[in-house]
């Protein structure tokens, strides 16, 4: 695997910024590590663990690289999903095999119930679709909340208030959107609001991504090996059981992944997992 290449890649109300790391001699098909709003530094990691195939990162549009150009402050899972097929199509000349973790799966899952053409296996890590809980609901209630405490309060209240929510172990109970947030100081957070409004997780993404309706009939349909991925120690928190209600919708058991909803981080965002072990469990998963 050589060393990443960086592009831009124009699309519709924004600059997309993908990294290339290729590997010329392998005949596997080109492997997308992707998050959302998580853009390409955070794949640094397990990566690495895939020297043998050409591999593509990227900046989702409105975080890190990949500025809106258009000024738009909400960004739908639909334009996350045709970024994706052109950038794909940019890329690669045939299907290609994509780890998908957090909203990035959200958005690969809308990709190929449009263009499952474009995709030969999927592994859904954990995407946050509350739509398809018991607790939608107060669920889905909680996640606008955490959008009007950014609105409101700026950037340290929303995302304690967003960290409470996605490590809440089991079904979220009725009234949880209007209990008050924690102290931000709890999770090193500031206080003090600068003012911006233009965050990827707490707005632009915020609620369309927990609350974007999958299209079951097509991803059923779709000639894409669809894998559905839990963390270990995360299988109860909000993303790893919708990835498990996402995985009955489709007939299918979901796979044990090692670590929780970060497993595959070796230090990004200071963030430490069990990138060694994950990355042989993708390597099996997408080998099978």
């Amino acid at each position: 695997m050589t060393e990443p290449e960086t592009h831009a890649l124009d699309a519709p109300g924004a600059m997309l910024h993908y990294d290339v790391r290729r590997s010329d001699a392998s005949t596997q098909p080109v492997l997308l590590l992707i998050g959302s709003p998580m853009g390409a530094e955070g794949f640094v990691t397990l990566a690495g663990h895939f020297t043998d195939r050409t591999v593509l990162t990227y900046d989702p549009r409105g975080a890190g690289r990949s500025k809106r150009t258009d000024g738009a402050s909400h960004t739908s899972v639909e334009e996350h999903a045709d970024d994706l097929h052109r950038l794909i199509d940019a890329l690669a000349p045939g299907p290609v095999d994509v780890f998908a973790t957090s909203g990035g799966a959200v958005n690969a899952l809308a990709l190929v119930a449009r263009h499952p053409e474009q995709v030969r296996t999927l592994v859904a890590h954990e995407p946050p679709a509350a739509q398809e809980l018991p607790d939608r609901k107060p669920a889905l209630a909680a996640f606008d909340a955490v959008k009007e405490t950014y609105l409101t309060a700026g950037f340290g209240p929303a995302m304690a208030k967003f960290i409470a929510l996605v490590s809440y172990q089991g079904p979220i109970p009725t009234g949880f959107a209007d209990q008050p947030g924690p102290d931000p100081a709890t999770f090193g957070l500031s206080t003090v609001d600068d003012g911006s409004r233009d965050d990827a997780l707490l707005c632009l993404n915020m609620p369309s991504c927990p609350g974007h309706r999958h299209d079951f009939e097509a991803l059923r349909a779709a000639s894409t090996r669809i894998v559905m991925a839990v963390g270990a120690q995360s299988s109860q928190a909000i993303a790893g059981r919708a990835a498990a209600a996402v995985a009955e919708r489709l007939g299918t058991e979901p796979v044990t992944f090692p670590g929780g909803h970060d497993g595959f981080l070796g230090g990004e965002y200071g963030g430490i997992g069990e990138p060694t072990a994950f990355a042989a469990t993708l390597r099996k998963v997408l080998a099978d």
